[in-house]
């Protein structure tokens, strides 16, 4: 059936809401129709090409339509597509269980599923609450968390989390968590390394964990990168850091990996690079490959042993999901497991990695661009009114929306967060289609930045 892209815009504003969006801001720009997807690139009802620069929100590792994913998502579709997974099992949930302990770091041997990063997040809070609580242990009710981070939208993680423009409008719903100075490195001090930055930073949450331990269940960070907190960066000296004192004051480490996980970073789990093990690790968005929802939870034993009693003691973990082990989710994330074992992604990642750096270089000397950051296969260019002073834009401008619609004239999906421009292409980008994407970020940039 033809379906006419201007007919589907129009029944699209009259019934659907979509997320993250000021629904009049489609006046302007309306949604753009997707008929396919194929390796980096999107295809409108019109034939129109775009770059996915972002991964489609950071979940697509291999790019879009991907045989092999989709081949294990047809095959697992005609044998189980879902079943209760409390009193039942099912070999994809089993396998996959299996395959993430093995490849998570040292002494994360248990892993319990939910839908999406937020609930993967929910999951870990309730955890920590309730492992400390089933010890003994009830003056044990807070969470720490570092300044503009993001953990999710649901209410337990929107509360650990620190980006006003989400958390602000429900603040009187949320819980008191208390909040410690990032080691973003953005704001170092002239002459300062990255690691001298964010091991300063680390002195303040060392004193609170030294004070308040008592009361305190678990902390929790975005390993290297705070992703929708403007993809700020920090050195992995402070995971180190906090890892110890964790150890120190007996109090939990919650890596919340969702959009870092899975090589992003230049390794397969950011916490790799500091060498950690935390008491929780959080995955989800590239578990699947883009391809279905799906989070899982990694612990240790200690952690299940405290839960682990007869009924009648009331320590179950009874947290649920109607979809928990899905198993077509299952499936594509063993198949997306498949694909890093089948050759070096990590390695090729470097490669490409490098190549973005080398084309971001230019940026560098722009006169509104105050910095151009990288970790990996993400990387950040700040925008700014002032670059001498840092000065920034006033939100109201909205220049990260004129990059946006200046990108999308070029064939090139970035959706900028506020001021900051990002790449986080699929790990299946040509070195050509990267030179294309950068090169239209810079239009892009020039535009919004001219007057």
């Amino acid at each position: 059936m033809h379906l006419n892209a201007a007919s589907l815009v129009e029944r699209d504003l009259r019934t659907v809401w979509h997320p993250c969006s000021q629904m009049k801001d489609y006046e302007a720009t309306p949604p753009i129709p997707i008929r396919s997807g194929s390796g980096v690139w999107l295809e409108d009802h019109q034939g129109r090409r775009y770059l996915d620069a972002i991964s489609s929100w950071w979940v697509n590792l291999f790019g879009h339509c991907h045989p092999a994913i989709g081949a294990a998502v047809a095959e697992q579709l005609v044998t189980l597509e879902q079943v209760i997974f409390a009193g039942f099992t099912h070999e994809p949930g089993i396998v996959l269980a299996e395959r993430l302990t093995r490849l998570a770091p040292p002494g994360l041997t248990r892993c319990f599923y939910a839908d999406n990063g937020s609930a993967a997040v929910e999951v870990a809070l309730k955890m920590s609450f309730h492992y400390w609580r089933n010890l003994g242990f009830d003056r044990k009710t807070r969470f720490v968390t570092l300044e503009n981070s993001y953990h999710g939208e649901t209410l337990g993680a929107l509360a650990v989390g620190d980006v006003p423009l989400y958390r602000d409008t429900y603040r009187p719903l949320l819980m008191d968590v208390v909040t410690v100075p990032s080691p973003d490195c953005f704001s170092r001090e002239p002459g300062e390394s990255w690691a001298e930055c964010s091991e300063r930073r680390f002195a303040e949450i060392d004193r609170l964990l030294a004070e308040s331990a008592d009361t305190i269940c678990a902390v929790i960070v975005e390993p290297l990168v705070q992703c929708a907190g403007g993809m700020r960066m920090y050195h992995p000296i402070y995971l180190e850091r906090l890892r110890a004192a964790c150890d120190r004051y007996g109090v939990h480490l919650i890596a919340d990996e969702i959009a870092v996980g899975f090589g992003r970073t230049g390794t397969l789990f950011a916490c790799e690079q500091a060498g950690i093990t935390p008491d929780f690790l959080c995955l989800s968005k590239g578990l699947t490959g883009g391809y279905l929802p799906l989070a899982a939870v990694l612990t240790g034993e200690a952690v299940y042993s405290a839960f682990y009693d007869d009924y009648v003691t009331l320590k179950a973990f009874l947290h649920s999901h109607s979809y928990t082990g899905n198993p077509l989710a299952c499936r594509a994330a063993l198949a997306t497991l498949d694909l890093f074992e089948a050759s070096d992604v990590i390695g090729s990642n470097r490669e490409l990695a490098a190549l973005i750096a080398r084309q971001c270089e230019p940026f560098a000397d722009h006169p509104h661009i105050a910095e151009v950051r990288q970790t990996g296969m993400i990387a950040a260019i700040e925008l700014v009114q002032d670059k001498v002073r840092r000065v920034p834009y006033p939100w109201q401008e909205r220049r990260g929306l004129r990059v946006h619609r200046a990108a999308l004239e070029q064939g090139v999906l970035l959706r900028p967060l506020g001021p900051v421009v990002y790449f986080m292409p699929p790990y299946v980008i040509t070195p050509e289609e990267i030179k294309r994407m950068t090169e239209a970020a810079r239009v892009a940039i020039d535009s919004a930045t001219a007057d």
